[in-house]
């Protein structure tokens, strides 16, 4: 396989993978090209390579330094705006789960904790509802506690070994 073919496999697979980690295809492909980048590209350039509109380019880079995963960056003698990823997998994979979590699972533990405290009527439902939204809040709050230590620990033996389990 030549660079060029692999590139776009490269690129195609991680935006389909965009919808695992809670973004969609054309932001998880935008990054993909500046992840595998050796310079940082300007729009122009990102719309070019892989051949999407401006607006949806734009809007895509915007989100993606919404998540804190893009950065603008300036070339000197330069007046495009120019954009760069993080590099390092296990720190991008950091920035991923810390902005799932605020986004996605937060949100919900806060809405299973106001639901398994609601006033218990002395009903069979009522309790029912309780007890199992309160086992679910528990353990979803356990795991983002979890997941978050994981991910805000520097690269450590026992956070190696971890991550090593998950490959």
């Amino acid at each position: 396989m030549e660079y060029q073919e692999a590139k776009e496999k490269f690129i195609s697979t991680w935006g389909s993978l965009g919808s695992l980690w809670g973004i969609n295809k054309a932001m998880a492909q935008i990054q993909a090209l500046l992840f595998i980048s050796t310079k940082p590209l300007s729009m122009e350039e990102v719309m070019e390579d892989l051949k999407i509109s401006r607006g949806n380019t734009s809007m895509n880079l915007r989100q993606l330094m919404d998540w804190g995963i893009v950065t603008k960056t300036s070339i000197a003698g330069e007046r495009k705006e120019y954009f760069t990823t993080e590099k390092d997998v296990q720190e991008l994979a950091r920035i991923v789960a810390v902005e799932r979590s605020r986004r996605e699972i937060k949100p919900v533990v806060k809405i299973l904790n106001e639901v398994s405290t609601i006033k218990d009527d002395g009903t069979t439902k009522t309790k029912e509802l309780i007890k199992q939204t309160k086992a679910l809040h528990e353990l979803t709050e356990t795991m983002d506690s979890m997941i978050n230590k994981l991910v805000n620990q520097k690269q450590n033996w026992i956070t190696k070994s971890i991550l090593k389990l998950f490959k």
